[in-house]
């Protein structure tokens, strides 16, 4: 086990994640993690980062694969102890026209329960450090589409996780049912 401290951002071959990589590697104490279900671009982003003078060090994560889920977990337990930054930035985002049922079940799973599954491996390893969940702004413009009532719910301080994961559940039944928009859905 290590006292070196360690941050692990998950997605982070390329874009956002990437640059949260780039930032902790400047500024972080301590060990700092980029993730990649592909390993060839992981290591490749590893190594633009290396020629910019930063020290990344590459774990693979697929976070639709409890077992890559679990041997990251188990290797950070191994050899830090535990875990004290978690950067939730893997997922997925559909692009082009219409949306089938198939596609949103994928999305929904992997940007929310996938995602989820990484948070809650994780936790029992954390020291007293920080998970922080990366989404985009289409999160913001999709909560100004739904209705008034929806955007109540979502808003709610009291709103549970059980209550969230039921209400996006919904949603994708309501979709695949074609009556999304007769629900408040954007």
């Amino acid at each position: 086990m290590s006292n070196v401290r360690v941050a692990v951002v998950t997605g982070s071959n390329k874009g956002i994640g990437l640059a949260i990589v780039r930032a902790l590697c400047r500024q972080f104490p301590g060990d700092v993690y980029l993730t990649s279900r592909d390993a060839g671009r992981g290591q490749a982003a590893v190594a633009q980062l290396q020629q910019e003078g930063l020290h990344p060090l590459f774990h693979q994560l697929d976070i639709d694969d409890l077992q890559s889920i679990r041997a990251l977990r188990d290797f950070l337990k191994d050899k830090y102890g535990g875990l004290d930054v978690l950067v939730n930035n893997a997922g997925i985002a559909f692009k082009g026209g219409k949306c089938s049922p198939g596609v949103l079940s994928k999305d929904f799973s992997l940007n929310m329960s996938m995602t989820e599954n990484v948070r809650r491996k994780s936790l029992f390893i954390l020291f007293s450090g920080r998970v922080v969940n990366v989404s985009s702004m289409v999160s913001s413009s999709a909560l100004r589409g739904c209705s008034q009532e929806l955007q109540q719910k979502f808003r709610s301080d009291a709103i549970t996780e059980e209550e969230l994961v039921q209400l996006m559940a919904k949603f994708v039944e309501d979709t695949k049912r074609g009556v999304h928009e007769k629900e408040g859905w954007p």
